[in-house]
């Protein structure tokens, strides 16, 4: 249970419920780019996936209504024939920070190699001992990417178990010879998510990723100059890492994520010093130098 929540359990406890399910999560089925006059097969794709990700348990984790993980998946299907789906899944998740109301993004990533078969009312499970289909082993891989990085900003590498689960999901689906398990179909799809995430090589992302939440955004209410200044360090943790790998995925999902929420941090609150910190955000995000140059510091 997250350590941040526990004084609102305690005191609601009495009308608070406990649920398996971890995730609140809003799927979305675009067809419009499908040239197909029967669109109900999305719709119920729709509803089977909202049902499949919700309703299922995936951890043995007791967990509160107001503690789960708000996420969305987006579907943008460009083909569909003999019930072959293709197109493109955006996964986004936020977490709450610590005495706001504010939710802080955690991912935002866009997979671009979505291909699965799916016949209308097919029942969907996740079996972590096999490969069934590569619909469920989409979903379930980012489901523990998303449980992975939103213990992250907890816990210091807390999100390991539900990284490994999703190397597993990788692992079983390479057999489907379909695009985005193995690491020789480019390098940014679900292989080198979780290759990476569980690399000692770019330890400096996780160690970031805590920082920046947990030390950073969840001090921000009680202290926003050592929230802001904490920030900062965050953000310098990923000079090495960019000095050793300066196309890592992971620096891109990153600033995917974080970028308007940095500038925002930078450039407003208590005056702090953070020239250093932006000269560093230009050196190792330069895809958002237009944002970086903005900030006043």
């Amino acid at each position: 249970m997250r350590s941040f929540l526990n004084g609102f359990v305690i005191l609601f406890l009495a009308t608070t419920s406990l649920n398996a399910q971890e995730l609140n999560c809003q799927v979305v089925v675009n067809s419009d780019l499908v040239n197909q006059t029967n669109q109900q097969v999305f719709k119920t794709l729709e509803q089977s996936l909202r049902e499949f990700v919700n309703r299922q348990s995936w951890t043995n984790r007791e967990v509160y209504n107001e503690e789960k993980i708000t996420c969305s998946f987006v579907f943008t299907f460009n083909s569909y024939s003999d019930d072959r789906f293709e197109g493109t899944l955006q996964v986004q998740a936020q977490r709450p920070v610590y005495e706001t109301n504010y939710d802080t993004p955690i991912l935002n990533f866009l997979d671009k190699d979505i291909v699965f078969t799916y016949q209308e009312f097919q029942p969907l499970y996740y079996n972590s001992a096999s490969y069934d289909s590569n619909l469920t082993s989409l979903i379930s891989f980012y489901v523990y990417l998303i449980l992975g990085m939103d213990a992250d900003t907890f816990d210091l590498n807390g999100g390991t178990a539900y990284f490994t689960e999703a190397q597993r999901i990788v692992n079983l689906a390479q057999q489907s010879k379909l695009p985005g398990w193995n690491q020789s179909d480019g390098n940014r799809n679900r292989f080198w998510i979780i290759d990476t995430l569980l690399s000692n090589t770019y330890r400096e992302f996780r160690q970031t990723v805590y920082q920046y939440h947990r030390m950073g955004l969840d001090n921000m209410s009680s202290d926003a100059q050592k929230g802001k200044q904490e920030i900062g360090k965050a953000i310098q943790q990923l000079v090495p890492l960019y000095e050793r790998r300066p196309n890592a995925l992971l620096l891109q999902m990153f600033f995917d994520s974080k970028s308007q929420e940095i500038y925002n941090i930078l450039s407003g609150g208590p005056e702090v010093e953070m020239q250093k910190v932006v000269s560093d955000l230009q050196k190792i995000a330069p895809f958002f130098g237009s944002v970086w140059k903005k900030i006043k510091t």
